[in-house]
């Protein structure tokens, strides 16, 4: 059975023996909107839980709104302009809003990249900034949680008389689901309020996981961060797999966000009638597998449908190599999943640890094998002993041992994909 996989921007082949039961996972989703703009009006103008836009906007001078970065494709050009719109009819002018792109620890966005995220006229009119979690001072200070985590939050955020964030919602490794919350943190947060909520007390409880938030410790401290920021309101989107726009969500950032998080669930969870004997996923190419460290999504994600002791394999091209320097020193010396773990257990957090405590934790109960062939295994520790840079014999390890009709689950668009066992 042949499969394209996301791969990069131009997709790969991947091929399982026909002795094997195969089955693809491409994740339910709502369709399309027939008619974008009217939704996205509707959204704004009859928020969730808030006054409209406009309301919010009249008698302030100024307004800050935080829009996902490269690695996220956020469709900010299309849900930009209409709030643009409202602020300026409810008085805020073109000079009093600044777009912020919440990198959280993420490098700055090129200027080519700022017109990618945000479309030409609006990098062209707006001012626009990126986000940089290590410039401390360029964050206020706003005490800490009820856990203790110190919050520092980007000052040109706060400055701003109305706070804004634009986002979309999918599964994600840690919070359960993206968007809202994750505007302002990690998205806006100095690096030391991220290490506080990548710690191993977070990263290690059970419920931080893909599609938890109910009992999810993480997704209850961002929140507490989101208000202590005054988190005012927010416009999320669902996607299809074709990343159209399916659902609009707006307005308090809490009430609205749990509306999405219930539409995703109601209508983009495939259900799958047993767990698999091996997967093979992909790091949802571009621009999600640009680095190796965003890659791992795609394995986290994958252990949710997969039996334990089943083997991973994972697809990404990593064009941009392993990602910041802290991971690439890291990695290179990752010793083994059990002693990463007993390596950083009581150590101070190093920004981008918990990339790899995830992808630990997960290689405890699974084989993870890795198709990164312009990657170089020397930089990878232990890692580049499970990777290939031939996709036939990466598969081939994958099934080693695996009998005649076993069940392998495809998941072309990695991370992307929310599934579960009936």
């Amino acid at each position: 059975m042949k499969t394209n996989f996301a791969y990069g921007k131009s997709g790969i082949e991947v091929s399982i023996p026909d002795s094997f039961n195969c089955q693809v996972l491409h994740g339910c989703s709502a369709g399309a909107l027939s008619d974008v703009k009217a939704a996205l009006d509707q959204a704004l103008d009859a928020p969730i839980g808030s006054a409209p836009l406009v309301e919010l906007a009249r008698g302030k001078r100024t307004a800050a709104i935080s829009v996902c970065d490269i690695t996220r494709p956020a469709p900010n050009s299309v849900t930009l302009p209409p709030v643009l719109k409202r602020l300026h009819e409810g008085g805020i002018p073109v000079e009093g809003i600044t777009i912020l792109i919440a990198t959280g620890l993420h490098r700055v966005a090129t200027p080519d990249e700022v017109v990618t995220i945000l479309g030409e006229e609006i990098a062209r009119t707006c001012r626009v900034v990126s986000h940089d979690a290590k410039d401390f001072a360029a964050h206020r200070s706003l005490g800490s949680t009820s856990r203790g985590t110190p919050v520092y939050i980007d000052e040109r955020f706060m400055a701003a008389d109305l706070h804004i964030t634009l986002g979309f919602v999918e599964q994600h490794l840690m919070l359960g689901f993206s968007g809202g919350r994750k505007l302002i943190a990690p998205g806006l947060a100095a690096q030391q309020t991220i290490k506080g909520i990548h710690a191993p007390r977070f990263m290690r409880e059970p419920m931080a996981t893909e599609g938890s938030i109910e009992e999810n410790p993480l997704h209850a401290e961002l929140l507490e961060i989101a208000r202590m920021a005054r988190h005012d309101f927010m416009l999320d989107v669902t996607l299809t797999k074709e990343r159209g726009i399916s659902g609009v969500f707006a307005g308090d950032p809490v009430k609205a966000h749990a509306a999405a998080v219930e539409f995703i669930r109601t209508t983009g969870l495939e259900h799958i009638p047993a767990l698999a004997d091996a997967v093979v996923t992909s790091g949802a190419g571009y621009p999600l597998d640009l680095t190796f460290y965003q890659i791992l999504k795609g394995v986290t994600a994958a252990q949710h449908v997969v039996k334990p002791g089943g083997p991973i394999l994972v697809v990404a091209e990593c064009a941009e190599g392993i990602g910041s320097p802290e991971f690439m020193e890291m990695l290179a010396k990752y010793p083994s999943h059990q002693g990463y773990l007993d390596m950083i257990r009581d150590a101070a957090v190093v920004v981008d640890q918990w990339q790899l405590e995830k992808l630990a934790l997960c290689g405890l109960k699974h084989p993870v094998l890795f198709y990164t062939p312009k990657l170089d295994k020397a930089q990878m520790g232990a890692l580049g002993q499970t990777m290939f840079s031939d996709i036939d014999a990466a598969v081939a390890a994958l099934l080693q041992g695996l009998a005649a009709g076993a069940r392998v689950a495809l998941i072309p668009e990695g991370p992307y994909t929310f599934a579960r066992v009936e």
